[in-house]
């Protein structure tokens, strides 16, 4: 379990990293393209509470795939990559492009926020797999 909780915490932290480069640097111009969509205070940054709360789901996203894979007993990290990519597939991009379907936004930002969910299942799905392939070996 030791195992598992430290396989969370490294995959969620670089996920947040993965977040600020993909969803924050990659097309930053972009997010001004339509300015009246943000809430007040995001393009000011100076909505901390966002931030934190979209953090500490990211961490839930990621705990929510290495469980998965402790539940479907992946015990590899090619497993662990499959898990991730149909969770992804299943969820961010289906909810993302259709939003940006019905909201006005930048087409980059929902490539970009497809790209960034990615990223942080696929670190969850190999974090997910080096972890489980040995303890499943005890």
């Amino acid at each position: 379990m030791v195992m598992i909780s430290i396989a969370i915490l490294v995959a969620g932290t670089l996920g947040g990293l993965t977040d600020w480069l993909l969803m924050g640097v990659l097309f930053h111009h972009a997010y001004d393209r339509y300015p009246e969509v943000w809430r007040p205070g995001i393009r000011e940054r100076t909505a901390r509470q966002a931030i934190i709360i979209s953090s500490l789901l990211g961490y839930v996203m990621t705990a929510a795939i290495v469980v998965l894979c402790r539940v479907v007993h992946v015990h590899s990290i090619l497993g662990g990559l499959a898990i991730a990519a149909l969770a992804w597939i299943a969820g961010p991009p289906i909810v993302i492009i259709i939003n940006g379907l019905f909201i006005k936004i930048d087409p980059k930002i929902t490539l970009a926020h497809c790209l960034g969910y990615l990223a942080r299942m696929v670190l969850a799905g190999v974090a997910a797999g080096i972890v489980l392939g040995p303890l499943a070996t005890r």
